[in-house]
């Protein structure tokens, strides 16, 4: 396993709470960052490859601020129904359509995570989760956005919430990379890149 401490600054870019909540939950001590990156992609790209893109976009735009020991994370979620993405709604009323949308249908969360030092890439895995809702009445979806306003999700809903209580009847793959971060994956990996920070216990 590794260290709870480390000679490597892990800094994960990201405000997202629910990707900081995760992180801190493997003990292992990091910072956190606000990258501001164009997370624009080329039109010809499908599913995971869009949030690899995305995340590698992120690892760009804050490269030239690391420093010597600093290892760098970035991520990106995206909801692929039917051959379309759906990331983050615009307002109330986008959020209301795409929960309509994925209302009684099966969908795949992609999240990818991109790790980076000051020389390079280092690693990129991409997750992918099937999931599954019920039909969805009106009143339910008029109900969680009016208390929730899930407009910082991809795909309207964050399945930690009360939208994932009642609505999601099944799932393929892992629960924590539809909150956002595969968050045993990333374990692994900083397990391989970071080996010399193993232990025996």
């Amino acid at each position: 396993m590794l260290h709870h401490s480390t000679p490597r600054n892990i800094i994960l870019g990201s405000q997202s709470p629910r990707r900081r909540e995760l992180m801190a939950g493997l003990d292992i001590p990091f910072t956190s960052v606000t990258i501001d990156a164009d997370e624009s992609y080329p039109a010809d790209l499908k599913a995971g490859d869009i949030p690899m893109y995305i995340s590698r976009a992120k690892a760009r735009a804050y490269a030239s601020f690391l420093k010597e020991n600093d290892l760098l994370i970035t991520s990106d979620t995206i909801v692929w129904l039917n051959g379309e993405m759906l990331g983050k709604p615009q307002d109330e009323a986008d959020a209301r359509a795409m929960l309509a949308r994925l209302s009684g249908q099966t969908h795949e969360v992609y999240t990818a995570v991109c790790f980076v030092d000051r020389n390079g890439e280092l690693d990129t895995l991409v997750d992918c989760t099937k999931v599954t809702f019920k039909t969805l009445s009106k009143e339910e979806i008029d109900y969680y956005v009016s208390k929730y306003r899930p407009l910082d999700k991809a795909g309207a809903y964050g399945v930690q919430e009360w939208i994932g209580y009642v609505g999601v009847t099944k799932m393929e793959g892992s629960y924590f990379n539809v909150m956002g971060f595969p968050i045993c994956r990333v374990y692994e990996t900083l397990s391989q890149l970071l080996p010399s920070e193993r232990c025996d216990s």
